[in-house]
């Protein structure tokens, strides 16, 4: 069954490029972004993590850590990165799983019945400091994310936490 707003984020163990994670341990008392691309080396999820790198001090600002994943291996996202930092002029600075047994993108639902059976596909969880799933966005394999706008939404959600107020665009 698929992930609706309000739901616990499903927990996991898994292997990023920074060690060993247990992703609720990991996120802490903050936000966190997971998000997953179909695979390494493409044009459009290089260019989508060089830009989310980019954006790491808005991040933390704001007390949102960024996790992606992909069915790729550990050598394979350690590779990329080089390759990210080089063509994005950038230091990705945020982790990658490792999820080449599937184990979180079936948790998270994002292997999509209708789309290639060993990539994910393009989604975006935004998890609040309760491990509530906030936001689910899923995208078309070949269209790129606005993180700018994920980057609004957080600020909304976050301010809708503190007051009675609505935010609209």
């Amino acid at each position: 069954m698929a992930l609706r707003l309000g739901d616990e984020a499903p927990n996991f163990q898994a292997e990023t490029t920074e060690g060993n994670i247990d992703f609720h341990e990991w996120i802490g008392d903050g936000w966190a972004i997971l998000f997953s691309h179909p695979a390494d080396y493409t044009p459009v999820c290089t260019t989508e993590l060089g830009y989310t790198a980019k954006l790491q001090p808005e991040f933390q600002k704001r007390g949102v850590k960024t996790i992606a994943v992909s069915v790729d291996s550990l050598e394979d996202h350690h590779g990329w990165i080089k390759d990210i930092n080089e063509t994005q002029n950038t230091n990705v600075n945020f982790p990658i799983i490792a999820d080449s047994d599937r184990a979180v993108a079936t948790a998270y639902d994002m292997i999509h019945p209708n789309a290639a059976e060993k990539f994910t596909v393009r989604s975006v969880f935004v998890i609040d400091p309760n491990k509530k799933i906030r936001l689910t966005i899923t995208y078309p394999p070949a269209t790129g994310r606005n993180f700018d706008e994920i980057l609004r939404v957080v600020d909304a959600l976050q301010l809708t936490d503190n007051h009675a107020v609505a935010t609209p665009v």
